[in-house]
Parts: C-alpha cells; sequence; structure tokens
C-alpha cells in the first residue's frame, strides 16, 4: 500500500507541474510512513512541507493542491490535511483485510520480493583469527551477518556469504611455536611459557594428540632451545623479542615439514572446530577464503603492483609506505616491513582487490567496533586501486556484555579463556542467543541478560515471540478437539467481520510485514524485524486474551481463524529469515 501511495502522489505532483502550478525543475522526494496514531489515519506523507520553500507556497495550501488532484482509489477511505501541511490517509477497511488472502495465498514466499535483482552482493563477517575458538564477542557479528544475508536474499538480492581466514602471517607462527611448546611439556621439557602465546586448553589438546601418535619424535632439549633466548617480560625482557626468538629456534630445529605439520595440525583443528560452531548457530557460508592461498597465488605482489603504478606507494626507512592520507586516512601505513615482510594491510587490499575482480555490485564487511580505525584505509585502497569505494560498506558491530540478571558476567577466566559461543549456545539455546544479538542495531553496545534469555516468560522477548506462534497452533489443535471445522472459503467471505479494535490493530501489523522485510535488509538493520515480531505478537497476545476465537458462530469463528493463521504465518516467516525456530507447542 505504500508503494500504491506514493506513486499516487507522485502522479499528483506531475498533475501540478503540467498545469504551471508547480516548477517542472522540482524533483519531488516522496515519503510515506505509517502513522503511530490511528487518529491520523493509517499512513501520512510530509511530501508538501519538503516541497513548500522550492514551491515558494505555504505548506497547508501546497497540500492542499496536492490532496485536490490526487487521482482517486479505491483502497483510500479518506485524505486529510494536518498540522503544519502533513497529508493523512485513511485505508478501507476491505483493503486492509485484503492482506489475509495475499499471506494465505503466498504463505511462507509472502514479504520477499524482487526489488534486488540481478545485483551481487558479497557479505563477509566473522573472519576470527583461527587461533582458538569462537567467544561470545563474535557472535554477535555471526548472528548479524546471516540474518542480513537472509533479509538481502529475501528481497531478490544475489548473496555470496564468505569467511575470511587469516591463516598467514605471525599469528599463525606463534600458534605453531604455541603447539611445539606444549608439546615439548608432553615429552618433560619445560620451557619459560611466552607471555603471549596461546594459553587455551585447545592448544594443549592438540599438542597431546600429535605426542600420542608420535610420541618424541619432534623434541629438543629445553637447554638447546633456550640458549641464546631473550627474556621474557615477565623476566624483565622483551615479550615481543622472546616470542620471535623462539618462532626462529622452532623454524631451525625442526625440518620445514615438521613446522608445518605443527601449524597444519593447530589450523586445522580449530578452523573445524570454529566451522562446526558456527552451523550449530545457523551461521553458513559459501567460501572460507584463505589468506594463505592469496598469498601463494602472487595477488599480494599484484595488489602492490598496482599501486605502484598508480604512484601510491613510497620507500621510507627501509619500508615500502602506502600513501592513503591523501585519500583519506589519517596517515600513511606500512604494506612491506624493513625485513621484506608484508603487513596485514598488504593482504587485506589484496583481498578487496579480489572482491572487486570477481565481479561484485556490492561490498559488505561486518567488523568488530575496533576495527574502526581500519576502515578509512582499505577505502582509501580500493581508490587507489582505481575501483569505487562506494560500492564497500563497512558495518561496525560493538561487543556485547553479559550479565545474570544484575550481576555483570566476567569474560574471560583467570587463564585468559574467554567464555566461547559454544558456552552461551549450550546455556541459553541458539535462538535466544541469536534473537537477544540482534535485538538494537549492529553500532550500539547491548547488554545480554542470560538470565532473562532463558526464562520462559513474557519478559523473555524470543520467549513471546515464539510463543505467540505455539498458540495460534494450539487454538487449531483445540479446533480439532471440539470437533469443528476451518472452513477458509467461509473465513475469506467474512472478512468484513474483523472489526474490533484488536483485530484492526493485526490486520495493520500483517500490512507493514513486507515493508519491514524491505527496510531491515536496505538499511542493513535486522533489529527492525525483531521489533516488528515483538509488536506483532504484542498485538496478538492482546487479542488472543481479550477474544474467543472458537465461536459459535460459523462466519466469525473462520474469519478469526483466517487471521490468526495468517499471524502464525508471518512470525513463521520473520522467524525463519532470523534462522530462529517457530515452534508449535512450548
Amino acid at each position: 500500500m505504500k508503494l500504491k501511495l506514493e506513486e499516487l502522489l507522485r502522479e499528483a505532483v506531475k498533475t501540478l507541474q503540467k498545469a504551471g502550478k508547480l516548477d517542472k525543475q522540482i524533483t519531488p522526494n516522496i515519503v510515506v510512513e505509517r502513522t503511530r496514531d490511528a487518529q491520523h489515519g493509517d499512513f501520512a506523507s510530509n511530501l508538501a512541507l519538503t516541497l513548500a520553500k522550492a514551491a515558494k507556497q505555504k505548506p497547508r495550501d501546497l497540500a492542499q493542491a496536492i490532496v485536490d488532484v490526487l487521482p482517486s482509489a479505491a483502497e483510500i477511505q479518506e485524505t486529510n490535511i494536518a498540522g503544519p501541511g502533513f497529508i493523512n490517509f485513511f485505508i478501507a477497511q476491505g483493503t486492509q483485510s485484503d492482506i489475509i488472502r495475499q499471506i494465505h495465498e503466498q504463505a511462507d514466499r509472502f514479504g520477499k520480493s524482487n526489488i534486488g535483482i540481478g545485483t551481487k552482493v558479497q557479505i563477509e563477517f566473522v573472519s576470527a583469527n583461527p587461533t582458538g575458538p569462537l567467544h561470545v564477542g563474535h557472535g554477535r557479528g555471526a548472528a548479524y551477518g546471516s540474518a542480513l544475508g537472509n533479509l538481502l536474499t529475501a528481497i531478490g538480492y544475489e548473496v555470496y556469504r564468505e569467511y575470511y581466514v587469516n591463516d598467514a602471517g605471525r599469528q599463525m607462527d606463534i600458534l605453531a611455536t604455541t603447539i611445539w611448546l606444549r608439546y615439548l611439556e608432553e615429552c618433560g621439557e619445560i620451557l619459560p611459557f611466552p607471555s603471549n602465546a596461546y594459553r587455551g586448553e585447545y592448544v594443549r589438546s592438540v599438542a597431546k594428540k600429535i605426542h600420542t601418535a608420535g610420541a618424541n619424535e619432534f623434541q629438543h632439549p629445553a637447554d638447546l632451545i633456550l640458549e641464546g633466548l631473550p627474556a621474557d617480560q615477565v623476566d624483565g625482557g622483551d615479550k615481543e623479542a622472546y616470542i620471535d626468538a623462539l618462532i626462529d629456534k622452532a623454524r631451525k630445529l625442526l625440518t620445514p615439514d615438521q613446522y608445518q605439520f605443527f601449524l597444519t595440525s593447530g589450523l586445522d583443528g580449530i578452523l573445524l572446530d570454529i566451522k562446526n560452531d558456527l552451523e550449530d548457530f545457523g551461521v553458513n557460508f559459501d567460501e572460507w577464503f584463505s589468506e594463505r592461498q592469496l598469498m601463494d597465488s602472487g595477488a599480494v605482489q599484484k595488489a602492490l603492483n598496482k599501486l605502484q603504478e598508480s604512484g601510491h606507494l613510497y620507500e621510507k626507512n627501509g619500508a615500502t609506505w602506502f600513501a592513503c592520507s591523501k585519500l583519506g586516512d589519517e596517515k600513511d601505513r606500512v604494506v612491506v616491513r624493513e625485513n621484506g615482510q608484508t603487513t596485514y594491510l598488504a593482504s587485506d587490499i589484496a583481498y578487496h582487490l579480489n572482491k572487486l575482480e570477481r565481479g561484485y555490485d556490492i561490498l559488505i564487511d561486518i567488523w568488530g567496533a575496533d576495527h574502526h580505525g581500519y576502515v578509512p584505509r582499505v577505502k582509501a585502497a580500493i581508490q587507489a586501486l582505481g575501483g569505487d569505494a562506494s560500492k564497500l560498506k563497512i558495518l561496525l558491530v560493538q561487543f556485547a556484555v553479559l550479565y545474570r540478571g544484575k550481576e555483570k558476567v566476567s569474560m574471560s577466566t583467570r587463564s585468559g579463556e574467554f567464555i566461547t559461543l559454544r558456552q552461551l549456545r549450550n546455556e541459553v539455546g541458539k535462538d535466544a542467543a541469536r534473537f537477544f544479538y540482534m535485538m538494537r542495531r549492529c553500532q550500539q553496545h547491548m547488554d545480554f541478560d542470560l538470565q532473562l534469555a532463558m526464562s520462559q516468560s513474557n519478559e523473555n522477548p524470543v520467549y513471546y515471540v515464539q510463543y505467540a506462534h505455539a498458540r495460534v497452533c494450539s487454538v487449531f489443535r483445540q479446533l480439532d478437539d471440539k470437533h469443528m471445522v476451518w472452513d477458509i472459503e467461509t473465513g475469506m467471505s467474512n472478512l468484513n467481520l474483523l472489526t474490533e479494535s484488536h483485530e484492526q490493530a493485526l490486520l495493520k501489523s500483517l500490512s507493514a510485514y513486507s515493508e519491514t522485510i524491505k527496510n531491515a535488509a536496505l538499511k542493513h538493520e535486522p533489529h527492525l524485524l525483531i521489533q516488528y515480531l515483538r509488536e506483532l505478537a504484542n498485538d496478538f497476545h492482546t487479542y488472543y486474551n481479550a477474544h474467543q476465537f472458537l465461536v459459535d458462530d460459523n462466519a466469525i469463528r473462520n474469519a478469526r481463524l483466517n487471521l490468526v493463521y495468517a499471524v502464525r504465518q508471518i512470525i513463521s516467516n520473520g522467524l525463519g529469515l532470523l534462522d530462529i525456530s517457530a515452534p508449535e507447542t512450548m
């Protein structure tokens, strides 16, 4: 209906322009919104207010002129002008109830559209370093990214979901060396453990498996390993120098194949754990894109060559710098260190060049909020490579703070291990975890109440929405128990009987679903769908508590059954896009 009203207003403006009552050079920005107060109609537009200055007319006078030439439509019962010049639309009751027919006919297709047809979108999200299990901090980006992908798909976009695996560089060397050190402990060789190595039990688990399978095959004496090493930070030394020296020692004492074995043993196991964890959380990817393969293919050097050719690289103090300060970044950045090793930024530049070359129309990166300073340098890189930086949308996700009631939950243990996403999912369930993660804009901080997420009460928002779906299902079970028959056609013929205020509120809510899906997708805000489902559930529960559905009157009973079935369908559709279940019993 919203689109229909926008088109009618557009036609009215054209009529005024043809009649010389409005300058033909004026291009209207037509916005129609649902009203919050039924006294102001079902929809309203501020068109007259936005055009008044350019038209050199008073807003109310212009609003009246627009209404006077507005094409007639059977769906519009009444149009009036309110306040400084708002145009309010009252929709005919029969039109409102038509939404029930549409929902019944289209079922799980209702709300989907072809708005984005022919447009290719790549979404890269989570992309946590494969150096340990996913923690609760990764969960919000995972839930948000997967829901956004579903929403964009629902309105016709061709969506490609990707996880960028940082399986190259120094953090992989630290992982391989950490596993080797834990392996040496299994062999009885005890060395000072680096303060910046990976301390989780998952590292010990990998080391134990290697030792069980190969015994002391990779053992070297602790004295030999410590020979010539600088002191660690705990001993008053430099922790970075210490870990780097250990990496060098591992590379010297182990053969290349043995060193690679420790690296891949850790990487493969952790990555498999991450994949399984995300799959159980309802998050799937079309591709796990390897940084190591990117580097081996020569793509990083190719990207640097392009930057060199376009004059965006220069040498300074033995390093190669990207002159991104001229393209919006606060300062220039190193892409090749003095020792000849490329930086993370160099790999990221190559990765985004690869994305552009794959022909995507829109690139969406979903990062943690702590990466906000990285945004301008990546956009600068795309521009320097000759790409269109406006194609890249970077969405920053704030961290979630865990509470148990009013008590804040520590996110990590004394050993430095974070609460994992798996632990959270096991405690509150996948549905509650995803729902709570998406209740607010991704840019907003959020408090995650574990106690509330597990409660089976109306205060728990996911329970409240799911319970609405289960309640509708219970109505139809009661119908069978009472040996009554649901006659859909009779219900459709009597939708005009749905005149109660609660029924009208539900019809209005149902009519807003398709618009909500579109807005949530295009604005990249899944929380809009969460808010919608909570409001729809509230309208239904209020209706359920105020009226009987299984009444003796055949016409009213079937009309109401058609209405509540439509509610069930929309809740199921909406939860499905969020990958949250719609239970039939609770």
